[in-house]
């Protein structure tokens, strides 16, 4: 069944293609928040995720723990995010995202929902339905991953 539509590879395959580049055309929009991507990504996992230690938050992201303090401090620079004594723990500071950096980011998720609204409705009706039938798909692959690179990290350590 290899190169049918029901086969893992070539869904794979289809899916990663097109991941990328539905990221890449929304990098435009992206900038126009005024930030970098890395930060971003960081201050979008403040936002939807909550606060969390600079340590959760590296590897959140997926970067050195220095990398995420220069991150960090430049959102706090720009008034975006805040850092805490954290309640539980003396030496841990807690980095969240201020109101301010709250309502940038939901002014950002708004612009690129409203740039995929305008390209889905630009699609004929059999690919918005097949859009429309994936996307809650979505998240659990996303979680499938997540436990797959878990496994993966900690058979390497």
């Amino acid at each position: 069944m290899a190169g049918s539509k029901r086969d893992p590879a070539e869904t794979a395959r289809l899916l990663n293609s097109g991941a990328i580049h539905v990221l890449r055309g929304l990098r435009f929009v992206d900038r126009q928040s005024g930030l970098t991507p890395a930060r971003l990504s960081a201050l979008s996992a403040l936002v939807f995720g909550g606060p969390c230690t600079l340590g959760r938050l590296a590897d959140l992201e997926d970067v050195a723990g220095p990398t995420m303090t220069r991150i960090v401090d430049g959102l706090c620079q720009q008034g975006l995010a805040e850092r805490a004594r954290h309640p539980h723990s003396g030496r841990a500071v807690l980095i969240s995202a201020t109101a301010a950096g709250t309502e940038l980011m939901r002014v950002a998720a708004d612009r690129r929902v409203d740039a995929l609204v305008k390209a889905i409705a630009a699609l004929d009706s059999s690919e918005r339905a097949a859009l429309h039938t994936a996307a809650p798909a979505l998240p659990r692959l996303a979680a499938e991953l997540r436990r797959s690179a878990c496994e993966l990290s900690s058979t390497t350590e």
